[in-house]
């Protein structure tokens, strides 16, 4: 090697050879080693674009100065994208066509520099061209140092999966450039340091450890640049340069001696995939959004929870393992904001995962293996272990259910997890203390995980791990800490008992580069009071500040002025936990600490007694006051100042007396024992008192020493009600007092019933009233909960009441919503086990303090729990988003009063499941008088003041479930803006209800219930409407009377207003979400391009343009405010005039919006230099609730990407137009611009010029290849021009579609959806499908004409006749066997006899028990199946809904006349918009029964003897299934003896409901014609029912909504002529 040059390396030895060679700065090394060791004639260096900018030219440099003078040796490169969608087959020939044409020979050496991709992709060049020849692997990626380039592995992808077309080819070298990572992003370093740490976790303790404790000068060495070549040599190398290369090195030398052992991964290779069976499932479904190492993070954590389920691995491995990849800034688990957050994180369900790990290269045939860990740095099995998908689904699902049954491990012995409040007292007074001292039993979990790294960010301590991490050993810091690095946060994440005491250690801290503290925490902890600390602090002298909200964190406290002592006052009815934090850190106070408790009763006397006890352990004794007189204890304290805490050598942690609830209620409830160890009367924490307390009273028998409990369960039914009960002394302990109760029907002994007149089976829990500012309203969490097994409650000032009822009378199946509250979860665990399906939403809030919770409860206990994926179906077959906790945050609604909240607050609740709050009504129930009293009484600011708390006590009380209406004037004040901009920032839902200022004005001027402004209305308009904007994240608008036609004028009570409140909640919460279902399905999906502008002029003819399209892209580029009609240039629209656009669609229709601002050099109008406004205009694409935002990606990447991180709900069309022709399709840009699009775009749209019709054939080929990934993004890739419309006839993603009625295309060569279907059918794509309908008689049916005028008027190919047969014979059975049949519509008699022949029904045709559809469904295989479906209930449905008044209250009461075929779905159907009792009435009492008996008891069918009188409610909703004959209105002797049903006004006694007559004739029966002559009733015909349900037909047969207008008019008009 050139003597010019010196360099000091670290070799690696594999497969018996010195390859793996590791520094700083080698690139000259690099080259030289290459020449002087691997003689050739060519050298070719294959990278990406993305690592040529950085170290290409270097490279050349020194080839071309060591080939100086040789001739005959070549030096060639190739430079590919970057990118997975580059390791592809057409990747491979790409490089291989680049050697053939450079005539590159068998003597070639490939050198591969660049990450994982370009190493797997030039490794299998080089395996097999010329049958394989030399090549290097030269990482640039710390993931691929680590990992892909060390052991030989080399591959590609497919659309069936990653690297599963490869060859095993060993490199000649692996040079390791550890100053390659100086460039390279934190985020991708991290992705590497997850190989790092999961090498260590399968092999080497003592590297983990470490790993574990050097996280912050790990990234030190690549966060400061190595400066003339700095660690080229040892002697110019800083620590921690050497420690990173010792990192490195270290894992790669586990990996290199794997691998030489076993090359070909037989088995002992399979080691290295600790993580990678999960993780890679994961990576399809999220690449390239998520990194490799961070879906690799999260699969280890979910397969360290696997062997820990299987009962191989303890939570203390767990535990640190998730430590350690939280210090590398690596996500752990699913719900990772950075995951949760994407679009794609609702395909990660179970099914989904489970079918990708199907294809694992280590299972055996249908086996699925995974590494199971043993302990931190060893596995299970020198190999894969086989697992069963049972277990594998309970660790990746969200959601758990415990099996009801008796313990099978009956009779328990066992241990709970140590004490959280233990745990976190003794880390922070062993970290105050001095010396060493080891905790035992510590609590692994995320609250001390919290504790841990707050102290260590403070410099307080350090900490290590003894006996394979059971052992915590802490280094006091007797005191001094130190305020973090500037710019530092400490996040608290939930953890309460860390927030408080760490509030008071924070006052402590010296002055080091900060000034400053700053603690900080997750939306719930940011509502958690901590007022009465910091003023009790304040008041001593500290400096601390609120960040945002008053009393509350975040918190900016000052360091260097330390605690003060002496004489200090604080309130302690809220939190026991104030009183200890200051307890805790007075013995280093200047002076020696007075603390006096305030306030009344001290809440929680035993968690203040557990401190002074435990100070005393660690050398400090505090001295309660007692009174002289009485000798009673007083709440005054004394905490001397002489001496510090002294460490004891080990300090054991007794188990938590509030996890001991659990098992021991198990044993209560399920009449078995259970023993706990570690936990008795001698116990420092008041919860220990629950067995004695509380189980003993209620029927337990209880066995307690010192140091043990046993608890003994009465018969399973036989728990007693426990009367009154305080829990003062154990509030967490009330959660599993409640669920007991919940079953405890038997009355209480004597000594405790209550003398009140209260029921006997009532449990009254008082004391508690701390535990409404815990992790969530824990009360309120309990009564909300409790109520859906159908338990009555009542809500106490400190407490509540429980009715116990048996447990046989509770309702099954109930899905508890936890509020991410650990407590709430494990509670309902013990109902969970007498009450079958019970399923707990969030089983991994119980992480926060006990981890292994369910896997205790079935290996420990002998319960089974079940991982349970909360997913709801379709009935339509559309997909349907999984509803979660986070779906179900409380919306708010913001607004000038008149502006309508309460009227639209009332539909959204409805259409949401939520309950609805008015925060007036709220006002006038706590204040006992109205707002316009109150204000006359005492004022404005007194009103704003107590309007400000109702706030905070609304989102503090009702954080999930509830739309809540708010005042007009919220926003006048800074605390209220704040509070609601707050809980914007933390993931909730603000909504604007904006109205045009003349209604509001109108309406105050009729409104008298609330007190005058006393200014004008507008001028208060003014003022306040920036700050509604400015509160709020979404805006809905309820215009009445700003568009100019009358005819489009919304109606706050017509069906349309209706469905757009429905779809405009439901879609920016989350929980309905209206994307277009072909486009989710992946089937051929369009979108109409309005090109008018100004839309209103085209809104009644709306339904006819949209005819079969999925969405509506209205450019809005386009338009021009009326007044600015002829402006050209750089014009763009004023917002207002946008927002008035969208608000008038909206009225129109409820298919998704594509808002579209497109740029002149994109083909557009918009300025190309007007990036600001573009990205505002945006802004309220997304504020109003519109379903896709088409996105340029000419805009400045990083605008891009921030404003792709605040799209809430909206999904992103990333789009490029290239109008120049210059763009090809095989060509460099086009990937480049795809590969973008994938990063930051839900879609990706790429739209091309065609010079030729070969220019279509390029496009399809580069589709093709797209599509080859795994996690393909649906695609637009179109061609403009004449010459490009083969194209558009191709595309099968959102192809954009113009209509004749628009006399302006948006871009040339657009077709119509009618043209492009005509294209696909003469091109064979589309083939004709025969549709018919079954039954008899049938030739007066208007189907056909219904169907038939529907396809042609879309251009689809298909007929639809009539097929009548008396039964289903065998002619029915050969025709829905031909290619060319479609479907059917099956009428009586053969909606039974139709179901054998049929391969599936959906399942509301199961509960219906009878099919009227039939659907020829094709799957992507080929293969056929008949799927039987009922669409009368839908016809049924939609014609009541749309006839209800939007502001009438929920129909409860139906009435359903007949018991035949289409009584089923009338019944069904009335279920479904919530009746809850629906009265059955049939001549035939007996087919009556029957039918009813068909149906479950919740259906709430009650059969009646009459339709005259009714015996509860009389109906609000009417359907006669019967013939229309059959019924008279005349109560003529003619009409009754011919047998005819008489109906009569009386039934119409309710004020107003929905009468639906499903004959066919009259057009008006006797029932129609009754309730036309009602007030108050509309009628609905038969005819009305069959083209609703038609309509439904067509949309499941062709995937395409049915043309309403032309259609009905073709059947009136057939109807009308018989």
């Amino acid at each position: 090697m050139s003597p010019l040059v010196q360099t000091d390396v670290t070799k690696v030895s594999i497969l018996g050879k010195d390859s793996i060679h590791c520094g700083f700065h080698l690139v000259p090394y690099i080259v030289q080693t290459v020449l002087d060791t691997l003689k050739s004639s060519t050298y070719v260096l294959v990278t990406d674009t993305v690592v040529a900018s950085f170290y290409l030219k270097e490279f050349e440099e020194e080839f071309e100065k060591a080939l100086d003078g040789k001739n005959g040796v070549r030096f060639l490169r190739h430079v590919i994208s970057p990118g997975e969608t580059s390791k592809s087959r057409q990747g491979k020939a790409d490089i291989e066509d680049f050697l053939l044409e450079h005539k590159c020979t068998r003597d070639t050496v490939i050198l591969a520099l660049g990450g994982g991709v370009i190493g797997d992709l030039v490794g299998f060049v080089a395996a097999t061209f010329m049958r394989g020849v030399r090549f290097c692997q030269i990482p640039t990626t710390l993931l691929a140092m680590v990992d892909s380039s060390v052991g030989g592995k080399t591959a590609i992808d497919t659309p069936h999966g990653k690297n599963l077309i490869g060859a095993f080819w060993q490199p000649e070298y692996i040079f390791i450039d550890a100053a390659f990572l100086e460039t390279l992003p934190a985020r991708e370093f991290s992705n590497g340091m997850a190989e790092v740490v999961k090498t260590a976790a399968i092999w080497n303790d003592e590297e983990f450890s470490a790993l574990e404790s050097q996280s912050e000068a790990v990234f030190a060495a690549i966060q400061t640049p190595s400066k003339n070549n700095a660690g080229r040599i040892i002697s110019t190398r800083s620590p921690e340069q050497q420690l990173l290369l010792h990192v490195i090195s270290a894992s790669i030398g586990v990996k290199a001696h794997i691998v030489t052992i076993d090359e070909r991964e037989t088995g002992l290779r399979n080691l290295v995939n600790f993580g990678h069976t999960i993780g890679h499932a994961i990576e399809a479904v999220l690449t390239p959004t998520i990194l490799h190492g961070e879906c690799v993070s999260v699969g280890m954590i979910l397969e360290a929870e696997v062997a820990r389920q299987l009962g191989i691995l303890g939570q203390v491995a767990v535990g640190r393992l998730t430590r350690a990849l939280k210090a590398y800034n690596l996500p752990t688990s699913l719900s990772d904001s950075r995951i949760a957050t994407l679009p794609a994180a609702r395909l990660l369900n179970a099914d989904r995962l489970l079918s990708i790990m199907a294809i694992d290269k280590k299972n055996s045939g249908a086996e699925k293996k995974v590494v199971l860990l043993s302990r931190i740095g060893a596995t299970y099995e020198l190999k894969a272990t086989t697992v069963a998908d049972a277990v594998i689904r309970r660790s990746l699902c969200e959601a758990v259910t415990v099996v009801a049954g008796i313990p099978s491990k009956s009779p328990v012995v066992m241990s709970t997890p140590g004490s959280k409040s233990i745990s976190n007292r003794a880390l922070l007074l062993a970290a105050l203390g001095k010396g060493t001292c080891r905790l035992k039993n510590l609590l692994h979990s995320d609250d001390t995980q919290v504790m841990m790294n707050a102290l260590i960010d403070l410099n307080g301590a350090k900490f290590s791990w003894e006996d394979g991490g059971e052992t915590l050993v802490v280094e006091g810091g007797g005191g001094k800490l130190t305020s973090p690095a500037s710019g530092k946060e400490i996040y608290l994440g939930n953890a309460g008992t860390a927030a408080r005491f760490l509030t008071t250690v924070c006052v402590l801290a010296q002055k080091s580069a900060s000034s400053s503290t700053f603690i900080t925490g997750n939306a719930r902890m940011k509502q958690r009071p901590v007022g009465p600390l910091v003023d009790a602090l304040r008041s001593n002298g500290s400096s601390l500040e609120y960040a945002e909200s008053e009393g509350c964190l975040p918190l900016r406290i000052a360091s260097g002025g330390g605690l003060k002592g002496g004489r200090i006052k604080l309130a302690a009815s809220v939190s026991s936990q104030y009183v200890s934090s200051i307890l805790l850190c007075a013995p280093y106070a200047s002076q020696p600490v007075e603390l006096e408790l305030t306030g009344g009763t001290v809440i929680s006397q035993p968690y203040i007694d557990m401190t002074l006890a435990m100070m005393r352990t660690f050398g400090v004794h505090a001295r309660r006051h007692t009174d002289s007189q009485t000798g009673k204890p007083l709440d005054v304290y004394t905490i001397p100042n002489d001496a510090a805490y002294t460490n004891p050598s080990d300090y054991a942690i007794e188990s938590d007396a509030s996890s001991a609830t659990y098992p021991l209620a198990v044993a209560a409830i399920t009449g078995t024992r259970c023993t706990l160890k570690n936990i008795g009367s001698a116990s420092l924490q008041g919860d220990a008192m629950f067995a004695k307390s509380v189980l003993e009273p209620m029927g337990c028998e209880v066995v307690q020493t010192e140091n043990e409990t046993t608890v003994t369960g009465p018969p399973v039914g036989q728990l007693r009600a426990l009367g009154a009960v305080d829990m003062e002394p154990m509030t967490d302990a009330f959660l599993t007092a409640s669920v007991l109760a919940a079953v405890a029907a038997l009355p209480p002994k004597a000594e405790r019933e209550l003398k009140d007149g209260s029921p006997k089976n009532t449990t009254r829990i008082f004391g508690i009233a701390n535990q409404r500012v815990k992790e969530c309203n824990r009360i309120r969490a309990m009564i909300d909960q409790l109520a859906k097994f159908g338990v009555q409650t009542k809500e106490l000032d400190d407490g509540l009441e429980i009715y116990g009822r048996p447990s046989c009378e509770l309702k099954r199946g109930c899905s508890i919503h936890c509020y991410d509250d650990h407590r709430v979860a494990m509670a309902f665990s013990v109902l969970g086990t007498v009450i079958d399906g019970t399923i707990l939403e969030e089983k991994r809030c119980v992480e926060k303090t006990w981890p292994n919770w369910w896997d205790d409860l079935e290996n420990k206990i002998g319960l089974k729990v079940a991982g349970v994926e909360l997913a709801t179906s379709s009935a339509q077959g559309v997909p349907s988003p999984v509803s979660s906790a986070k779906d179900s945050a409380s919306v708010v609604l913001i607004g000038m009063r008149g502006s309508g909240k309460t009227f639209v607050g009332s539909l959204a609740a409805r259409s949401l499941d939520f309950s609805f709050v008015d925060a007036d009504a709220h006002f006038e129930i706590i204040h006992k008088m109205g707002v316009k009293e109150y204000v006359h009484a005492r004022g404005w600011p007194a009103f704003r003041e107590a309007e400000t708390q109702i706030l905070k006590d609304l989102l503090k009380d009702h954080p999930t479930g509830y739309v809540i209406s708010l005042g007009g004037g919220i926003v006048e004040t800074p605390e209220s803006r704040a509070a609601l901009k707050f809980y914007c920032e933390s993931g909730g839902i603000v909504v604007h209800i904006k109205r045009e200022i003349d209604e509001v004005v109108k309406y105050l001027g009729e409104e008298t219930a609330r007190p005058a402004y006393g200014e004008p209305v507008v001028d208060v308009f003014k003022r306040r409407e920036p700050w509604f904007a400015e509160c709020s994240n979404y805006e809905f608008v309820n215009y009445t009377g700003v568009l100019q036609q009358a005819d489009v004028r919304a109606n706050s009570a017509s069906e349309g207003f209706v469905n757009e409140v429905r779809r405009f909640f439901g879609h920016v919460t989350g929980r309905v979400p209206n994307f277009a279902a072909n486009v989710v399905r992946g089937e051929r999906s369009y979108f109409l391009s309005l090109t008018y502008p100004d839309i209103t002029p085209a809104l009644p003819h709306l339904e006819e343009l949209t005819a079969a399209v999925d969405a509506i892209e209205l450019r809005v580029d386009l338009l021009r405010a009326p007044k600015e009609m002829d402006a050209r240039g750089n014009y763009m629209p004023p917002t207002p005039y946008v927002v008035e656009q969208v608000a008038s669609l909206r009225q129109k229709t409820t298919l998704p919006i594509v808002f579209t601002v497109r740029t002149v050099s994109q083909g557009g109008m918009h300025p190309d230099d007007a990036e600001d406004e573009a990205f505002a205009l945006y802004a309220v694409g997304v504020r109003l609730g519109c379903e896709y935002i088409d996105l340029e990606l000419g805009w400045k990447e990083q605008r891009i990407r921030e404003f792709v991180k605040d799209k809430g709900h909206s999904q992103i069309i990333a789009s490029w137009h290239d109008w120049s022709g210059s763009m090809k399709w095989d060509g460099p840009v086009v990937k480049d611009k795809y590969a973008y699009g994938s990063q930051v775009g839900d879609i990706v749209k790429i739209v091309g010029k065609a010079l030729s019709p070969e220019d279509n054939f390029k496009l399809r080929a580069f589709v093709s290849e797209t599509r080859k990934s795994a996690n393909a993004k649906p695609f637009i890739a179109i061609n403009t021009g004449y010459e490009g419309q083969l194209s558009r006839i191709l595309n099968e993603t959102f192809s954009p579609v113009t209509h004749h009625l628009l006399s302006v295309k948006a871009a040339p060569g657009q077709l119509s959806f009618k043209e492009i279907q005509n294209a696909l059918h003469l091109m064979g794509m589309l083939p004709a499908k025969r549709f018919y309908l079954f039954g008899t008689p049938i030739q007066a049916s208007p189907s056909p004409t219904l169907h038939n005028t529907g396809f042609a008027a879309l251009g689809l190919p298909h007929k639809y006749d009539l097929f009548e047969t008396p039964e289903v014979d065998d002619k029915i059975k050969q025709l829905v066997k031909s290619a060319d049949f479609g479907g059917a519509s099956v009428t009586i008699p053969h909606k039974l006899p139709i179901m054998p022949l049929l391969d599936e029904l959906t399942p509301e045709a199961r509960a219906i028990g009878a099919v009227n559809t039939v659907i020829a469904r094709v799957a992507a295989d080929g293969t056929r199946r008949l799927v039987g479906d009922n669409t009368d209930w839908i016809g049924i449905r939609n014609c009541v809904s749309a006839r209800l008044a939007a502001d009438a209250p929920a129909p409860t009461v139906g009435l359903v006349i007949g018991a035949g075929g289409t009584s089923r779905a009338a019944i069904y159907a009335l279920h479904r918009l919530g009746v809850q009792r629906i009265y059955l009435y049939n001549r035939t009492r007996t087919s009556a029964e029957t039918l009813a008996g068909a149906f479950p008891k919740d259906f709430g069918i009650e059969i009646v003897d009459s339709v005259v009188a009714f015996p509860h409610d009389p109906p609000t909703i009417i359907v006669s299934t019967v013939p229309g004959a059959a019924t008279t209105s005349s109560a003529s002797k003619e009409a009754v003896s011919g047998g005819s049903l008489l109906l009569t006004s009386a039934l119409f006694q309710s004020e107003s409901g929905v009468a639906v007559d499903m004959a066919y004739r009259p057009a008006v029966t006797a029932l129609l014609s009754l309730a036309s002559e009602k007030k108050g009733w509309r009628i609905v015909r038969g005819v009305d029912v069959l083209l609703e349900q038609g309509y439904a037909q067509f949309a499941l047969w062709t995937g395409r909504q049915c043309p309403r207008t032309v259609v009905s008019e073709k059947v009136w008009e057939k109807y009308n002529q018989v």
